[in-house]
């Protein structure tokens, strides 16, 4: 499974370093209602007529403290 995660971040995501796509991976694997929830937001915004990576960055701001928190 993380394999295949791995694979479509590092497609999504060109030029991340491994160490950091295995940290987002883990960080998704500790906490995926977290992440679901996330995902969901931004789903809501594009819905609202929001491109993706404006619905993203609106989403991921509004959680920046969450994720920080996180990353320690």
């Amino acid at each position: 499974m993380n394999f295949i995660l791995k694979t479509l971040i590092k497609q999504k995501l060109k030029g991340v370093p491994d160490d950091q796509i295995d940290m987002i991976i883990a960080l998704v694997e500790k906490n995926p209602a977290f992440f679901k929830q996330i995902a969901d937001e931004v789903q809501a915004k594009i819905a609202s007529g929001l491109g993706q990576e404006e619905a993203t960055k609106q989403v991921m701001m509004a959680h920046q403290d969450e994720v920080k928190g996180m990353m320690k």
